[in-house]
């Protein structure tokens, strides 16, 4: 064995213990923030799915097949309005693959736009985001940072001012972040929220509106799109937090490991040394055996005999 190869050893365990303290209250601080996400998803949903209900509502009176947000199946064309696509990422890394499948969905996302001619307009949320395009040379529209852990609605209201900024009138809006469906289930995927799909109305259940839906719908759209925003981002917030747990538990059992593996290479290593000093005292003293032998001088046996009376 290489001569301090036990020390070298030593100091590599003492700092893979460092990190593995570190990962580990990595990994308590993202499950505590799990809980508030999950509290924080519960408390904005009602308002939310309330909001859906009244505009699914004012989609399914005839009409309101007037107002731009309505529009038939599939992405309007070029011409008519602005294409705006909100990517809502994180501002920090270490959570496993959350930020690469929101980028690998926001990139396939804006391929097919362009392929379609459509040169989207895009708003990034999050630092990570904002540095995947720049690298990619993708230009960026709007961009906010620092809004990603703790998700406020003033935030939300700021993003989605943009967004609509940008939309115009006769748009089409795309949202893509990552769903949370609940701790063991997450998925990046794109939603179009703009223009927003016309169903018949189920039932006979007749609704009047006053002052008519396409009114209603100029002063519902910035509050809807408020609400999605904002569950969106505290959905991302909730999946990544998630994902940053899985990491850094995965990172402290795989530290556990690798310290387990350098502390055998290290009795090992203490092993070979202390048989090599062994083998060397045990050499040595054999040595100077052998060399007292051969320098010392020849002994003649003397014998006596008793004299006879």
């Amino acid at each position: 064995m290489p001569a301090g190869l036990e020390r070298a050893l030593r100091r590599r365990i003492r700092s893979i213990e460092s990190t593995q303290k570190i990962t580990r209250a990595m990994e308590l601080i993202a499950g505590s923030r799990i809980v508030r996400a999950q509290q924080a998803i519960a408390a904005a949903k009602p308002y939310t799915d309330r909001l859906r209900e009244v505009v699914s509502e004012l989609a399914a009176d005839p009409e309101a097949a007037r107002h731009w947000a309505f529009a038939a199946e599939g992405p309007r064309p070029p011409s008519e309005g602005a294409t705006v696509v909100a990517v809502l990422g994180a501002d920090r890394g270490l959570a496993g693959a959350f930020n690469v499948l929101v980028h690998r969905a926001a990139d396939e996302l804006i391929s097919e736009l362009s392929r379609e001619g459509a040169r989207p307009a895009l708003v990034v949320v999050g630092r990570k985001a904002v540095s995947h395009f720049r690298l990619q040379g993708q230009p960026v529209a709007a961009h906010f940072e620092g809004i990603c852990d703790r998700p406020k609605f003033a935030d939300a209201k700021k993003v989605a001012a943009s967004m609509t900024e940008l939309l115009g009138a006769a748009g089409t809006l795309y949202v893509v972040s990552t769903r949370f469906f609940g701790a063991g289930s997450q998925r990046a995927e794109r939603r179009r929220l703009v223009p927003i799909e016309r169903h018949e109305r189920e039932g006979t259940t007749v609704f009047e509106f006053e002052p008519g839906p396409e009114r209603i719908m100029d002063t519902l759209l910035p509050r809807w799109s408020e609400a999605e925003v904002y569950l969106a981002l505290l959905e991302s917030a909730a999946s990544f937090h998630v994902s940053q747990q899985r990491a850094m538990a995965a990172a402290t059992d795989n530290a556990e490991e690798l310290i387990k593996t350098l502390r055998r290479q290290m009795n090992r290593a203490r092993q070979d040394s202390i048989t090599t000093e062994i083998m060397e005292i045990v050499g040595g003293a054999e040595a100077l055996r052998r060399a007292a032998g051969a320098e010392a001088p020849a002994r003649a046996d003397v014998y006596f005999f008793p004299e006879a009376s």
